[in-house]
């Protein structure tokens, strides 16, 4: 046992993170001094993991489970401590992926034979505390996109736009059926952070590549979750529905999952140990749930009670989530991959009794990928192009509308609106109802106003 958990701290430890960035090309520029109102904050919100050793004397470092707020006593000094980037001078215009300057860094130790290094900012700021982090230096531009797009494709804007496609380019039935998958495989993995609330790997070492969920706890991660989720059931749901060579798609479903799993090291926000963890999660996950996806799926077109479950159940697992613990950024994200579900298992429930948007009926299984063309690739473009902007257009109007609102009914002061969304109530209302409406338009208003363009 206790070479097992010499083990799992090995995998822990923040270093081997900060080592596999190294080679990757990614290098520090850590101030050596924080102090004041910056490291309280980081205290406070920053999860940097808190290590102690592991009994038995043999060197590992493995994590306290122990919650980010309950870490005020880490001492300045101590091994893995969370320090606060360094502010002054910096434009917050320019945070984000994109390079800002090329400077000359031949001479730094250990760096590959490059060119040049470029200086960086972290994407995007910390979504909680608005901390847009540390300049970091970039030797391996290629590694630095490959892995920004590998993470992007486990954030909100690439969920709002993979889903759609493939229910209004492709197949409704994979896509329907995919977003129950995507649902549950991120509830359990947010609610289990939630539990377990191991932090991030500490930075120093790591360098905290993005910065947007550093608030939130670390094991396991929940895009490796996502991106193993995602690619592997789309493969076992079209592998005998449509024709395409197996191997390929098998291929392709395992690089999507790789690149997501090493973009969350590379981004400094996962330990190696999350990542696996994420990964072994989400296969146990899809064992469980893909065989009774049928029954599942059958039961929300179908059941004449169905609406009420796919109303109350996502309510109710959303109270629960956010009973588990203090607010975070998880708890908002919890809520709204549920809502969208429901919006999207209501729709699929409504077009089956309106006779909207068949299945495709046995008897033309296995189905047959089109030939590409000019005009194919231009309906599909302007499809995507319409919808999404009509589910922006939503979510837009429906969030200008249910916040204030929500406020008011609550009592809550709606001054500021990322204060206000912390309250329970007001998050919760506010996520239901604006992503609700949205995953039901995906499936009802958006084929609808395609059948009235003729775009079907």
């Amino acid at each position: 046992m206790e070479k097992v958990l010499e083990r799992l701290g090995q995998l822990q430890d923040p270093h081997l993170v900060a080592r596999f960035q190294h080679f990757c090309g990614v290098r520090a520029k850590f101030s050596r001094s924080g102090s004041g109102a910056g490291n309280d904050r980081a205290h406070e919100h920053n999860n940097g993991a808190c290590l102690h050793r592991v009994p038995g004397g043999h060197g590992g470092d493995r994590p306290a489970g122990t919650r980010a707020r309950d870490r005020e006593d880490v001492q300045p000094g101590v091994r893995g401590e969370r320090t606060e980037p360094r502010e002054g001078g910096d434009d917050p215009k320019q945070n984000g992926a994109a390079v800002l300057e090329a400077v000359d860094r031949g001479g730094v130790s250990g760096a590959p034979a490059a060119g040049c290094s470029s200086t960086v900012k972290p994407l995007r700021k910390n979504s909680l505390t608005g901390d847009a982090g540390q300049e970091f230096l970039i030797q391996n531009r290629f590694l630095y996109y490959l892995f920004t797009f590998g993470t992007e494709l486990g954030n909100e804007s690439f969920y709002i736009t993979f889903f759609p496609f493939i229910m209004w380019n492709v197949d409704a039935f994979v896509s329907r059926r995919l977003i129950m998958v995507w649902v549950w495989v991120m509830f359990l993995g947010q609610c289990t952070k939630d539990v377990v609330g191991w932090s991030r790997p500490a930075s120093p070492p790591v360098v905290k590549v993005e910065m947007f969920y550093n608030s939130e706890y670390s094991m396991p991660s929940t895009h490796a979750m996502s991106g193993t989720a995602i690619p592997f059931s789309l493969f076992f749901m079209t592998i005998g529905r449509w024709e395409y060579p197996s191997t390929l798609g098998f291929c392709l479903a395992l690089c999507w999952c790789l690149l997501v799993c090493s973009s969350r090291i590379y981004m400094g926000m996962h330990s190696v140990l999350d990542v696996i963890a994420g990964f072994l999660y989400s296969v146990l996950i899809l064992l469980l749930f893909l065989p009774a996806l049928d029954t599942l799926d059958g039961f929300n077109l179908t059941s004449r009670w169905a609406p009420l479950v796919i109303v109350a159940l996502p309510l109710g697992l959303g109270l629960f989530s956010f009973t588990l613990d203090a607010w975070s950024t998880s708890r908002g994200d919890t809520a709204q991959i549920l809502a969208t579900g429901a919006g999207v298992a209501l729709a699929s429930h409504v077009n089956q009794r309106l006779g909207l948007m068949a299945d495709a009926p046995a008897e033309r299984l296995p189905l047959a990928l089109p030939a590409l063309s000019a005009g194919l690739v231009g309906v599909a473009v302007l499809r995507l192009a319409l919808g999404v902007l009509v589910l922006l257009a939503t979510r837009a109007l429906m969030k200008a509308v249910t916040i204030p609102l929500a406020c008011r009914a609550f009592g809550v002061p709606g001054g500021d609106v990322r204060k206000a969304r912390q309250h329970m109530e007001v998050e919760l209302t506010y996520r239901y109802l604006v992503y609700g409406a949205v995953g039901f338009n995906v499936l009802f208003l958006v084929p609808l106003l395609f059948r009235y363009l003729q775009l079907c």
